[in-house]
């Protein structure tokens, strides 16, 4: 009978929050010993000051010399090949280059073009919402549809197609299953997005695979359009859609808070980066491993070693933010790391942002008696997940 996993120390929550010994752990020694799933042991960095040390470092705090989770079965071949294209996984100058092709399509200036088509996106999936009838699950009917309407038309891919990279979505996150199942997954995503990538190839569009083949075609290799554009795809609809799920949930259970964002437009931005930071939804990011010795928060870590940086502790630092644990969309949050930091500061994050400005007052207002459909019921929470959310999340209104 094979053992259950034990959810690491990293990713265990009580509801919103995370668990005390991970607090306990941050407020105390600072740098605690963890076990990460299917690499082994890692140096966990728990306070906001030392997360951006180390997110900022890349010459030190290196992501291309770190193991990638399950690929001991690949050949070196393959490994490459799954790599390619993968930002989250190299350092500058690779890093630097690969960014510098997709920089100017995320910029706010661009992102602000897409707003009325965000806005009607929105518009269209709260109509689904209501003729779905009451209760319903408001994450398959609004919160997972509109950053996966979104990011499909930006990329290119066919919405048509969404529940199979979504099922693939959810395996690869899935820290509990095992090795072969996720290594199955992202073999899977590749062939698909293999096949995207042809697509845009003998045919280049407006989307953004076909700028990234009209103007980088000379300066990218095959495998790094695949890897590009599957690690858009996966971070386009999966951080975004958990945030509109779980925020939703925790407004309902703020009712106070609710209101101010559906009644006060100037409260909408102030609120988003107050729920960014106090869900954090990215309970794992991508380890480091160290260059050299190094020291953190007092302890040594010696060169070689893994190290990874927990962004719930971070965020709920008291040295960040007056009274951490309280969620008050009226202060902001500036400061928060849930985005990251460094060089790998989300590409995205403007897209993310304003899909939430637009999505959140316009959920609030088009019900405004929305509430949950079984109070007494508990949420249904994605343990196991690299990027934290619900299941489903069933409303009336």
């Amino acid at each position: 009978m094979t053992k259950a996993l034990e959810l690491p120390l990293q990713m265990r929550r009580n509801g919103f929050d995370p668990v005390e010994e991970l607090a306990r752990a941050r407020d105390g020694e600072g740098v605690v010993r963890v076990e990460m799933p299917f690499v082994g042991p890692a140096y966990l960095v728990c306070r906001q000051e030392d997360v951006r040390q180390v997110l900022a470092d890349p010459a030190r705090f290196s992501s291309a010399l770190a193991p990638v989770p399950g690929t001991g079965e690949m050949d070196a071949d393959e490994l490459a090949k799954m790599r390619a294209g993968q930002l989250i996984g190299f350092d500058p100058p690779e890093h630097t280059r690969l960014r510098r092709m997709l920089t100017p399509e995320f910029t706010v200036r661009r992102m602000r073009r897409l707003e009325p088509r965000i806005t009607e996106i929105v518009q269209a999936a709260l109509d689904d919402l209501e003729r779905a009838g009451k209760p319903t699950d408001l994450v398959a009917h609004f919160a997972l549809p509109v950053p996966s309407l979104v990011i499909c038309e930006l990329l290119g891919v066919p919405y048509a197609d969404r529940a199979e990279f979504q099922d693939r979505s959810v395996r690869l996150l899935d820290v509990s299953l095992p090795v072969e199942q996720r290594n199955a997954a992202q073999r899977e995503d590749r062939a698909y997005m293999a096949g995207l990538v042809a697509r845009a190839q003998a045919d280049p569009g407006e989307d953004m695979l076909g700028m990234l083949v009209r103007e980088h075609g000379d300066d990218l290799s095959t495998d790094e359009l695949v890897g590009i554009a599957g690690l858009l795809l996966l971070a386009g609809h999966e951080t975004t859609s958990n945030m509109l799920g779980l925020g939703t949930l925790a407004l309902l259970r703020h009712p106070d808070q609710l209101a101010m964002i559906r009644d006060d437009p100037a409260l909408v931005e102030p609120a988003v980066e107050e729920l960014l930071r106090w869900l954090s939804i990215v309970q794992l990011l991508p380890p480091r491993t160290t260059t050299t010795d190094v020291e953190i928060a007092g302890h040594a870590i010696p060169a070689g070693s893994l190290v990874i940086c927990s962004i719930p502790a971070a965020n709920r630092d008291p040295a960040l933010i007056d009274d951490p644990e309280t969620l008050d969309i009226t202060r902001g949050a500036a400061g928060h790391a849930a985005f990251g930091h460094g060089v790998h500061h989300c590409l995205g994050a403007p897209l993310a942002r304003m899909e939430m400005r637009i999505a959140f007052p316009a959920l609030l207002r088009r019900f405004p008696g929305l509430a949950l459909a079984d109070p007494d019921e508990q949420a249904d929470f994605r343990a196991f997940s690299v990027v934290y959310g619900l299941n489903s999340l069933a409303v009336t209104w």
